[in-house]
C-alpha cells in the first residue's frame, strides 16, 4: 500500500470516528450525568465523580445546581472541587437512627445535597451548545451496586428539572434520567482513597527525608575531605621546613 493510500484511509477513519463521537456527545449530553474516570470506585471506599450539566434552554442559562444523597447511603464526606464564579453548599443531616456505612460502621449524620450556586456573572449559557462539570469525591460509599444521584438543575427564568427518574430494569431510558454510579465490590486490600494519600504523602516525605540525609552526608564528607587536604598540606610544608 503506498504512502498516499495509507494517509487517505487514516483520514477517513478519523473523520468517522470524529462524527461518531459527535453523535455520542449529543446523545449523552441531553441530560445530566454522573461519570468516573478510571476504575469503578469500590464499596466502603471514595470515589471521584463529575457531573456534567449541559444546558437544554435557548433562552436561559443555568444558575444552580443540587445533587442529592439518600440518608440510607450514609455517605459521612463530600468534598467539591472549587469552580470559579460558583461557590457549593455540603449539607449533613442527622439520622434518625445510626446507619451502617458501606465500612460496616454506625453513621449518625450524613450527607444529603451538595449545591453548586452560579454568582453574579457566571452561568451555563443558553443553548445546547455549553456544559459545566462539578467534580466531588464522596465517602465511605454503600455497598450497593449502584449509586442514584437525583440532580435538580434551576434556569434563571425560574424554571426547575428535576433529573430523578430511575430506570427500570429492561426498559427504555426515562425522559428525565438520575445520574447513577456503578460501584465495585470490596477488595480484601481494603483499598480507599485516604490510603493511597497517606501512602503517597508519606513515599513524599521519606524521599525528602533521604535526599536531606544524603545532602547532609554529602556535605559532611566534603567538609572532612578538605579538612584532610588541609592537615596533610601542612604536613608536608612542616616536613619541608625540617629538612631545610
Amino acid at each position: 500500500m503506498t504512502n498516499n493510500a495509507v494517509i487517505r484511509r487514516g483520514l477517513v477513519l478519523a473523520g468517522t470516528v470524529g462524527i461518531a463521537g459527535l453523535l455520542g456527545a449529543g446523545v449523552a449530553s441531553a441530560h445530566v450525568t454522573a461519570n468516573v474516570l478510571g476504575s469503578e470506585p469500590q464499596q466502603g471506599g471514595y470515589g471521584a465523580i463529575t457531573f456534567r450539566v449541559p444546558n437544554e434552554e435557548e433562552n436561559a442559562a443555568t444558575v444552580k445546581v443540587e445533587i442529592d444523597f439518600k440518608p440510607e447511603y450514609a455517605i459521612s464526606s463530600v468534598r467539591y472541587q472549587p469552580i470559579p464564579g460558583w461557590t457549593a453548599e455540603v449539607t449533613k443531616t442527622p439520622l434518625p437512627a445510626p446507619v451502617k456505612n458501606g465500612k460496616g460502621l454506625d453513621v449518625t449524620e450524613a450527607v444529603t445535597k451538595i449545591v453548586f450556586t452560579a454568582q453574579p456573572g457566571t452561568k451555563i449559557g443558553p443553548g445546547e451548545t455549553q456544559y459545566q462539570d462539578f467534580g466531588i469525591t464522596a465517602g465511605s460509599l454503600p455497598a450497593v451496586d449502584e449509586l442514584v444521584l437525583p440532580a435538580i438543575q434551576t434556569y434563571d427564568n425560574g424554571a426547575v428539572v428535576a433529573w430523578d427518574q430511575v430506570q427500570a430494569a429492561g426498559a427504555e431510558e426515562p425522559e428525565h434520567p438520575a445520574p447513577t454510579v456503578s460501584l465495585a465490590a470490596a477488595s480484601a486490600s481494603g483499598d480507599s482513597h485516604h490510603a493511597k494519600t497517606a501512602a503517597a504523602q508519606a513515599a513524599a516525605e521519606e524521599s525528602a527525608s533521604t535526599d536531606d540525609t544524603a545532602r547532609w552526608l554529602g556535605g559532611a564528607g566534603l567538609a572532612v575531605g578538605a579538612l584532610g587536604l588541609g592537615v596533610g598540606a601542612g604536613a608536608v610544608l612542616r616536613s619541608r621546613k625540617a629538612s631545610k
